[in-house]
């Protein structure tokens, strides 16, 4: 099974913001001139390209089966990320104003959308998927994973699949 769905694409970006409104509305253009959904991602609290992956699925699939909370699909794939249903946690989990790192997702991708986002983001060889201590520990804290829980998951290395799992809880809580 895909971790995301047909036709969508995540690529690890940087940028700096200094007009988050301002951002927001150009990303807006862009995916209303081709036909598609643009979710950014905050890869700083993020367990890497497939803790995004599986909040756009989580996400799609939501729209799909009629059960999402939000009323655009950026919003949900940000909720699920969050794995919160308040929309101001979730907002969180997207861009900020300065210096952005990011996980950028369209849906469907295209050529035109990759190129059109190529003026305002520079797209990154980074490895947002490293999680090093410091990112492991604001994991723990963002989604309430305790050291005990950790290490009785197996260790540091299972740091992904905990945060996973309070991803895919969200979809339960509803």
């Amino acid at each position: 099974m895909s971790s995301t769905p047909a036709k969508t694409d995540i690529r690890a970006a940087s940028c700096t913001i200094t007009h988050r409104a301002a951002f927001l509305q150009q990303l807006l253009n862009i995916a209303s001139d081709n036909d598609t959904h643009i979710i950014c991602f905050n890869a700083d609290i993020l367990a890497g390209r497939v803790h995004a992956a599986t909040a756009v699925r989580l996400a799609s699939r939501a729209f799909d089966e009629g059960t999402n909370i939000s009323k655009t699909l950026e919003m949900e794939a940000l909720l699920f990320a969050a794995g919160s249903r308040q929309c101001n946690v979730a907002a969180s989990f997207g861009i900020h104003e300065g210096e952005n790192r990011l996980w950028i997702c369209c849906m469907p991708a295209t050529g035109s959308c990759w190129s059109a986002l190529n003026q305002l983001v520079q797209f990154d060889d980074l490895d947002l998927d490293l999680i090093d201590k410091e990112k492991q520990t604001r994991l723990m804290e963002i989604f309430s994973i305790s050291a005990e829980e950790l290490e009785a998951a197996g260790g540091p290395s299972r740091i992904i699949d905990l945060v996973l799992e309070r991803v895919a809880l969200l979809q339960v809580l509803r």
